[in-house]
């Protein structure tokens, strides 16, 4: 599996319409009134990767098996949720199961849409979502660092507990809990402040090529590196289309990639996560691993077994396996190497892994 990323916003921003596209289902609730989405609706998705329909053809494979991603489409926070308002305690829960949040922001006017506040403003919206996490951690963090509970903690989560608590307290940047923890340290700590973020502002048509004034507005504010300009409408409407009307009809909006594809990639950068391959004639398939993963650590996504036994693993460059048309000619022409223990795999590495059971 890729990673499991939850979609978080104010009532009637678009949660569930845009988790319906993403997941090309209906399973999510989309109806014009808070809290519609109580439980959270969870969609497994393939990741589109063209490597792999490539990999599978050469390799002549039986079945041709993608990665994942899992969307959880989470219930409206609103101003309050910390303390329990609206369906604060819930939501907040279920934002910590998460790998990445996805926050949805409101970047269109609609007067037959409810919005929660009088008017759009998608930087008052976002922090509001991002002072209710806040103040939801500094009270989990004031629990854990109590001396009954701080006794359970080992020393380095105490730390970073300690740390964030003084950054959120006295406003300084988040940052440095990144420069000081590595990132399964931070993903241990469940603090919802730490989780990586993508900005998803959701507009509507004739604005997905080039924004409009809320979207400049919050860039400005957040700047453009984590943030999407998407409309989960248009994307909703997109997948009901066959697969040549979708892309006549993102010419014609001047839109290059589905939002499914911005998300991915967005994910997987922020995330730090590459993938390799597994080629053969019984199948192919896709995995996902952190950046700067050992050889081993790529085996034991597979099965333990192969991580606690490894001996070797065969690697060919996906370009090479490609030029080379598989495994029999990348041997011939040298292109397949023997890597050891200390190897760190490549994204679109395939690998073929040599074992003791």
């Amino acid at each position: 599996m890729g990673f499991k990323c939850g979609i978080v916003g104010l009532p009637n921003v678009g949660k569930s319409t845009l988790f319906n596209a993403l997941t090309n289902s209906n399973k999510a609730q989309a109806e014009n009134f808070p809290f519609c989405t109580i439980d959270p609706n969870i969609g497994i998705v393939p990741v589109p990767d063209e490597r792999l329909d490539k990999l599978a053809e050469i390799s002549s494979s039986k079945k041709k098996i993608n990665t994942t991603i899992s969307f959880v489409d989470i219930a409206g926070l609103v101003k309050g949720a910390s303390k329990g308002e609206g369906l604060g305690n819930k939501f907040l829960s279920h934002i910590r199961e998460v790998d990445a949040i996805l926050h949805m922001i409101r970047c269109f006017d609609s007067s037959n849409i409810q919005n929660v506040n009088q008017t759009v403003d998608p930087v008052r919206d976002l922090e509001i979502i991002e002072t209710e996490m806040m103040l939801a951690d500094l009270e989990s963090i004031q629990k854990r660092l109590d001396k009954k509970n701080k006794k359970s903690l080992d020393k380095e989560q105490q730390d970073i507990l300690e740390t964030t608590a003084d950054c959120l307290n006295n406003n300084k940047d988040l940052i440095k809990i990144n420069e000081k923890f590595d990132l399964a340290t931070i993903n241990k700590s469940g603090l919802l402040s730490l989780k990586p973020k993508i900005y998803v502002c959701n507009v509507d048509e004739k604005s997905i090529k080039n924004g409009n004034k809320y979207t400049n507005l919050f860039t400005e504010k957040f700047g453009k590196k984590n943030t999407l300009i998407i409309s989960a409408d248009i994307e909703n409407q997109i997948n009901q289309l066959s697969n040549e009307e979708k892309v006549n009809y993102m010419k014609m909006i001047g839109s290059d990639e589905t939002g499914l594809k911005l998300m991915i990639k967005k994910g997987y950068d922020i995330l730090e996560l590459d993938t390799f391959f597994t080629s053969g004639p019984e199948e192919t398939r896709a995995w996902t691993i952190k950046k700067n993963s050992t050889a081993p650590n790529a085996a034991g996504k597979i099965h333990s077994d192969f991580e606690k036994g490894f001996i070797k693993a065969e690697t060919v460059s996906y370009v090479d396996f490609i030029n080379n048309q598989g495994w029999t000619q990348s041997r011939s022409s040298g292109k397949m190497r023997l890597e050891g223990k200390d190897y760190i795999v490549k994204d679109g590495d395939v690998l073929n892994f040599r074992f003791n059971t």
